[in-house]
């Protein structure tokens, strides 16, 4: 039984390795194909064969090699397999960005090798992660997912001084409670949420979290532009009509002009 069980164990691992080796031989078919295009402007570069989510690690069967233009190739575009794809016995590189099939492989999407993949690797330039505290009836419903741009709401006081006040604008979803994959589609009740903050945006959410309530509103996909938004209280919303703008009720009298009669609406 244990001979049986190495055998398998054995098997299994040149089941892997010939899988890979032939993902590595096809790849560089198709790199040595682009690069002998006799169009001269074309260059091979690396894109994403398939969807490669957040930390995953790059392999070469996730991989393609397209021909690209090459006036128009963007930096850190990636056209070597052996700077992507670690040799035998190494530690792999990893996604740092969520990639799309056909999606061009840049350095800055990828780790080095080896290196960890966390939270900190998809934070951009002079921002920080910050984690608030949220529920069901706060997080629109469980509908927010890391990826996704909400504005921060802020409600405190109490009775007819209860007030609202949207203190942060186009804020990004770095993660829900411990979920930061950007592919994630499935709703859920979260207790904490991960946003994207500057410095001084986070001064003013670790302020808000002490004074009162926060909520998120959910942004569409439109990035729209902000404009600063007043605060609210309680006895805004409490008039003695309804908002809805009265009915203009008109008149009709008969005009005699000679012979002549019509009818005349007056307000």
């Amino acid at each position: 039984m244990g001979t049986r069980s190495i055998l398998i164990a054995v098997l299994g691992v040149a089941v892997a390795g010939g899988s890979a080796f032939g993902a590595r031989e096809y790849i560089n078919q198709s790199k040595a194909t682009a690069e002998t295009d006799p169009a001269a402007a074309l260059v091979s570069v690396i894109v994403a064969g398939r969807d490669i989510s957040f930390g995953q690690p790059i392999q070469p069967q996730a991989l393609q090699v397209i021909a690209w233009p090459r006036a128009a190739l963007p930096p850190g575009a990636i056209t070597d397999l052996d700077q992507l794809v670690a040799k035998p016995g190494m530690p792999p590189r990893r996604a740092t960005r969520a990639m799309a099939q056909g999606e061009l492989v840049l350095a800055s999407k990828v780790s080095n090798f080896g290196d960890k993949v966390t939270i900190v690797q998809s934070l951009r330039e002079n921002t920080r992660a910050m984690a608030i505290k949220v529920a069901a009836e706060t997080a629109v419903g469980g509908f927010v997912t890391p990826g996704d741009a909400v504005d921060i709401v802020l409600t405190q006081g109490g009775g007819a001084e209860l007030r609202a006040v949207t203190i942060l604008q186009n804020i990004r979803i770095l993660g829900v409670d411990q979920d930061a994959n950007e592919q994630t589609d499935q709703p859920g009740i979260a207790q904490t949420v991960t946003v994207e903050v500057t410095p001084e945006e986070s001064q003013k959410l670790a302020l808000a979290q002490k004074a009162g309530t926060l909520s998120l509103s959910l942004r569409s996909i439109d990035n729209i532009a902000d404009k600063p938004l007043d605060s609210i209280r309680l006895t805004d919303l409490m008039r003695d009509k309804s908002p809805v703008p009265e009915a203009i009720t008109k008149t009709t009298i008969r005009v005699r002009r000679g012979s002549t009669v019509e009818d005349v609406e007056v307000q």
